[in-house]
């Protein structure tokens, strides 16, 4: 087989790969995940269900997939916390990490918030869902200790916030659950959701402003 072929056979399974992930995204956030099948999602990627089986297994497996990619916003396998954009928020002065920490979490709920909440509304049902849904929580509460180590080391926090009580605060404002309420529930747009966090970041963790530099 020359390298011309096999090159075309790899874009080949990639793009049926992408086809079928976005088959099962469409499907998992509109009919929820419990009522999608397999044969469902080969159906609308317009691919055979053993192709289907033969590329993830299980539905499970097509999840998680989801779940990495479109949090990462690609396919590289690379953790957030060893991003180059994580990086730019932990170098960032204060109020500046705070205002990069709720525009990062707004870019990646306007691609995940939907299939976010068909794992959440599917958790209380599904023993492995409720296990997947409580290690997203976990990822997301790790990252946000680690901004809040970052931020206590180039500020004092607010008067009585710990760094432990800084992450909490973090992890519940920047919660897909309050971006959905109010971007998809109240209409708020993605902007306005983050100016909002941006806000209550600020006024939770940073200590007042003197009133000279008002």
């Amino acid at each position: 087989m020359t390298r011309k072929s096999t090159g075309a056979r790899a874009a080949k399974t990639a793009a049926n790969r992408a086809k079928m992930l976005a088959a099962a995204r469409e499907l998992f956030t509109t009919r929820g995940y419990p009522q999608t099948t397999m044969r469902a999602i080969a159906d609308e990627a317009g691919m055979a269900v053993q192709t289907l089986y033969f590329t993830f297994a299980t539905k499970r497996a097509i999840l998680s997939e989801l779940l990495d990619t479109e949090i990462a916003g690609d396919t590289e396998p690379v953790a957030t916390m060893d991003r180059p954009w994580f990086a730019d928020v932990l170098a960032a002065p204060p109020a500046e990490q705070l205002r990069l920490q709720a525009a990062a979490a707004a870019a990646i709920y306007a691609r995940v918030s939907s299939l976010l909440e068909a794992v959440r509304s599917a958790a209380a049902a599904d023993p492995e869902l409720a296990d997947l849904w409580q290690t997203n929580i976990d990822q997301r509460h790790q990252v946000q200790v680690r901004l809040a180590e970052a931020l206590a080391a180039k500020t004092t926090l607010r008067e009585g916030m710990t760094v432990t009580r800084a992450a909490d605060v973090a992890l519940a404002v920047l919660s897909p659950e309050t971006y959905r309420l109010l971007v998809h529930q109240c209409g708020w747009t993605g902007a306005e959701w983050e100016s909002w966090a941006t806000d209550a970041l600020t006024l939770q963790l940073l200590p007042p402003e003197p009133e000279d530099a008002r």
